[in-house]
This record gives C-alpha cells, structure tokens and sequence, in this order.
C-alpha cells in the first residue's frame, strides 16, 4: 500500500483543542461578572462630578457634530410598542446575550472560547477604571436637553431613584459595555463561524447601539469610547489562526495522487 494515512483534520485545528476545565471556567466567568458589579459599586459617590462630566461630553458631542440623541429617541416615540421593546432589550439581552455567546463557543469552538473570555475580561477591567477616573451621569439625567427616561416613563426599568439604587451605579455610563459586549460576541461569532449568514451578527450592536443612545441611557462617546478599548483588547489577544470548518487545502490529492500513478503503471 502505497497511499499514506490522512492525519486526522480536526487535530490539525486550533478548536481541536481540549475545552478548559468547566468548574474552573465559571469560576472564571463568575469572577468576572461579579468584579463587574462590585467595580461599579466601589466606583460610587461621585454625583457632582458626574454632572459636570455629562455637560460637557454633552457639549463634546455637540461642537464633533455627532448625531443628537434626540433624534434616535424621536423615532422610538412614535408608538408604545416601541419604546417597551426598547427598554426590555436594554433590561434583558445584555447579559444573556453575552453568556450565550461563552457557552456556545465553549462547546463548539473551544480555542476561540478561550480568546473570547481573554477578550471581553481585559476590556470589562479596563471599562472599571473610568467609573472612578471619569464618572458620568447618562443623558436621560441631564435637564434641558429634551430627552426623556423613556424606563421610567414606559417601562421596564432595571434601575430605582439613584439616591437609594445600591445594586447599580448609574454614574458609570462611559464606556458602554453594553454596546462593547455586544461587539465582541458579533465580532467574535464572525471570526469563529464560516456561514455566508455570519455578517449579520452584526445586527445585534447596531440594534443595541440604538436602544442605548434611543432610551438614553448612554450617550454616542460611550460607544466610541467601548469600540476603542475594545480594539486594543483585541489587538492584544489573538484569535486562533484557524477555526473547525475552514477549507483546507486538498492534502489528500497531494497524497494519495502519486499511490494512484504508481498503482496505474502497475
């Protein structure tokens, strides 16, 4: 026999790669959402700042000629519907949504799950240092700028008044994690997947950069702020160069071609 045994392909792939512990791994996650809250706790008490803060990235905003928040909310108050499914997608989807995305590459894709999880860690910790360097109230606190809290007005709301909320702190609006958790699970579904269909991931931090900057709870430079920490985060931690279901050059015809020559002049 003169044709050579294939290696087997899914050993030559990075997500061949042995999946991390599982205790160990949502110990890991865990931690790193409980860091999350608790850094955003720590990071309280810092009211007057955060106003001035708001004013001027208001005023920012303004003078860069970026988009008026105004504008996105107009279009959610043309009709309740709207606006309720607005709010329940800022109130419900953030985590679950982000959750999913490590679950789901912990059991598919194992190398990326491991970039991933690196990934959304170094940005979440570096997001906790701007509550307590930068802390800034959200729009929908700011009087006079037309905008209204639309989770307070509609509903549903995820947060109390802020003087007794002690589970949130609502001063930390920049940057917006949850556009930059967003992003990283489409960016991250992009580079794992190899579906003609895995661009539109991508619908969900536009969809969640609009109900953001639409219910007012973040203004446009929280995003930019998020889409830039996440880019060194990711310029940092490097995904695998391959994933499972890549095409691969044809080996086997490299291979097993010159046994079929031989076998035929035979």
């Amino acid at each position: 026999m003169n044709a050579r045994k294939e290696p087997d392909a899914a050993a030559a792939e990075p997500d061949a790669t042995a999946r991390p512990a599982l205790i160990r791994e949502f110990l890991l996650v865990a931690g790193l959402f409980l860091v999350y809250k608790l850094g955003r706790q720590l990071a309280t008490g810092h009211t007057g700042e955060a106003f001035r803060n708001a004013h001027h990235v208001w005023g920012l905003e303004r003078a860069a000629h970026l988009p008026d928040e105004i504008s996105v909310q107009s279009a959610l108050l043309h009709g309740d519907t709207l606006v309720h499914l607005a709010n329940a997608y800022y109130a419900t989807v953030h985590f679950p949504a982000t959750l999913a995305f490590l679950i789901w590459m912990y059991l598919r894709r194992p190398a990326h799950y491991v970039w991933g999880r690196r990934v959304l860690a170094l940005l979440t910790s570096a997001a906790l240092v701007l509550p307590f360097t930068f802390p800034l109230a959200p729009p929908r606190m700011l009087t006079g700028t037309g905008l209204v809290d639309t989770a307070r007005v509609y509903g549903p709301s995820v947060y109390g008044p802020p003087s007794s909320d002690h589970l949130s702190n609502q001063f930390a609006a920049m940057p917006s994690l949850h556009f930059g958790w967003a992003l990283m699970v489409a960016i991250g579904l992009i580079v794992a997947t190899r579906s003609r269909w895995r661009w539109l991931w991508l619908a969900h931090p536009l969809i969640t950069l609009l109900v953001i900057v639409g219910t007012t709870n973040h203004y446009w430079l929280d995003s930019i702020v998020a889409t830039a920490m996440l880019g060194v985060a990711l310029a940092v931690v490097h995904p695998p160069r391959r994933t499972a279901g890549t095409a691969r050059p044809d080996t086997r015809r490299l291979t097993t071609g010159p046994s079929v020559l031989v076998g035929a002049g035979r």
